[in-house]
């Protein structure tokens, strides 16, 4: 893939971000389709296939890929998909007995019109690779390939980030902002002084891909996107990469050192019978339920990994990664488009920090019960006692595993309890409210999302044919920040109105509800100001778009 020659590169960008990876990307995703220069510095050259690491991409992912118009390349590159299966199952191997399975899993399948696209299994790197040529294909992205930050010097109006390229030379660029998406190795984090806060798994895990030619053939449970494995030679988890021979698995409590030594051993039995198998990568792993004691320094702020860990288990990891760059995203847009306040950028850890801690403990809870917890006597037996070992197998396993496969309420009901640019509801105000939330989802009688109507930038819905807005749309235009009006009044917007208890709703870049109600607010300018992140503005003086 072409990238900037670090020989040429610019003295000075408005955001850079340090790491490649999905978040990095897809925060320069976010901020270049807005306009903003950014560039992009990235260790690899080459996206890695050996590691496929996340697997599952939710529903809110989902959705920004739609928004941003990657959402069905994204899934014409995935060797999996949607439609081939929506299953996760337990077993004693792929060849024994089934002891549990789980359906409509991980957002795989449509809920009544609840979100406009649904979850979709693909590894990181398929991920990866159309992030990076949507991050080229703007004129504004840049990709710094094979070199890395060293050094960030926070000052007082610009940032000063030393670039390291693979020849050892070294390039110091200025930067209106930095972003540290460069993993839980973080030179970023480590030069704002930040550190993880947090504990670890105390047991191991194992993680490698391997190619099986004729695997499938043997697979007696029928098609899943995860088969937990449970049985004392091999407890594990494991999933097909691609329809053909390419698996992925992870052996619970196995080192380093075993498990490079046996894993022909754990393979054959996940399967359940020797097999024909190559090795093609591993990764040896432990748990780790992490978050920094501080996100932000001045002009350097840090997302994904490099700001949180948290346990594979229920797949919110590299997902929520994605909800951070967004939120980032758009906020530093609106500060450097000139419409966003101080507010704006103070908001980022008030608003993502209860998410990341929530995923962590979610997470968490989804680890206590593995298939090592699941092990027991008499489950391959063909007698009464297998009969009753394995339904009470299966009791436990839906008693103490449904949550990590059916998570949406967590997905998409995550609500901004505190925020400065979220205006706070009357005392008393029912919890049920939408503001701070997600907008609920419609589609519309022709049959298109109302997502795909929302503006870039703010959003103001009117719901019904003879509400007026006026006093807010002056508000923004007066305080130059851009708003983008769409009135609904076909029959549903009816029933939409009562949904939401107004019929004025005013919406962030992100899909996030920030005001609503029925009638225009009596200081239409006081609510813009908090919504920009300017609350304590000079009311005389007018911010410039």
């Amino acid at each position: 893939m072409p990238s900037v020659d670090h020989k040429r590169l610019p003295p000075h960008v408005q955001v850079l971000i340090a790491g490649g990876g999905p978040v990095g990307l897809a925060a320069a995703v976010e901020l270049g389709r807005r306009g903003i220069d950014c560039l992009v510095v990235e260790p690899r050259v080459t996206v890695s296939r050996a590691r496929p690491r996340c697997k599952t991409l939710n529903v809110r992912t989902m959705e920004h890929l739609r928004r941003w118009g990657l959402a069905e390349r994204l899934r014409e590159r995935a060797p999996l998909p949607a439609s081939w299966s929506q299953d996760v199952v337990f077993c004693t191997s792929l060849t024994g007995r089934e002891l549990s399975r789980f359906t409509g899993v991980l957002g795989l399948v449509p809920d009544g019109g609840r979100f406009p696209e649904i979850g979709q299994q693909a590894p990181q790197y398929v991920l990866e690779e159309v992030l990076r040529e949507a991050v080229e294909e703007m004129a504004p992205g840049r990709l710094v390939l094979g070199s890395k930050v060293v050094g960030v010097s926070d000052g007082d109006d610009l940032v000063t980030v030393t670039v390291e390229h693979g020849d050892g030379q070294r390039t110091a660029v200025t930067a209106d902002y930095v972003i540290g998406c460069d993993g839980p190795r973080s030179v970023v984090r480590d030069e704002i002084g930040a550190r993880y806060v947090g504990g670890q798994a105390l047991r191991p895990n194992f993680g490698m891909v391997f190619e099986s030619p004729g695997l499938w053939e043997h697979v007696v449970h029928g098609p899943a996107v995860q088969y937990w494995v449970i049985n004392a030679a091999a407890p594990a988890l494991v999933g097909p990469l691609d329809r053909t021979d390419t698996w992925w698995a992870i052996g619970f409590g196995i080192d380093r050192e075993t498990g490079e030594r046996e894993a022909r051993k754990i393979i054959d039995g996940v399967a359940g019978r020797p097999t024909e198998a190559k090795v093609l990568s591993t990764d040896p792993w432990t748990a780790r339920m992490q978050i920094v004691d501080r996100m932000r320094h001045g002009r350097v702020f840090l997302a994904g990994d490099a700001a949180h860990l948290n346990p594979p288990f229920g797949g919110h990891g590299l997902n929520t990664g994605i909800g951070d760059a967004v939120d980032l995203g758009w906020k530093l847009a609106a500060v450097l488009e000139g419409w966003g306040g101080p507010d704006v950028l103070d908001s980022y850890e008030s608003e993502r920090r209860p998410v990341q801690e929530r995923v962590i403990r979610e997470a968490t809870a989804n680890m206590r019960v593995l298939s090592t917890e699941l092990l027991a006597d008499n489950l391959e037996a063909a007698d009464e006692a297998g009969d009753r070992a394995r339904r009470a197998a299966g009791m436990r396993i839906q008693e103490t595993k449904k949550a990590e496969f059916h998570s949406l309420d967590l997905i998409l009901g995550l609500r901004i309890a505190a925020s400065p640019i979220v205006p706070a509801g009357p005392e008393g105000q029912d919890e049920t409210t939408w503001t701070g939330a997600r907008l609920p989802h419609l589609f519309l009688a022709d049959g298109r999302s109302l997502y795909d109507l929302l503006g870039a930038d703010m959003t103001l819905l009117i719901l019904g044919p003879e509400t007026s807005a006026a006093p807010v749309e002056d508000a923004a235009r007066l305080r130059g920040v851009p708003l983008t009006v769409v009135r609904l009044s076909e029959p549903a917007a009816v029933g939409y109105a009562e949904l939401l208890g107004a019929r004025l709703v005013l919406v962030r870049p992100d899909q996030v509800v920030t005001w609503l109600g029925n009638e225009p607010p009596g200081d239409a300018l006081a609510l813009v100001d908090i919504l920009s992140g300017d609350a304590h503005r000079d009311e005389t003086a007018p911010r410039s778009p």
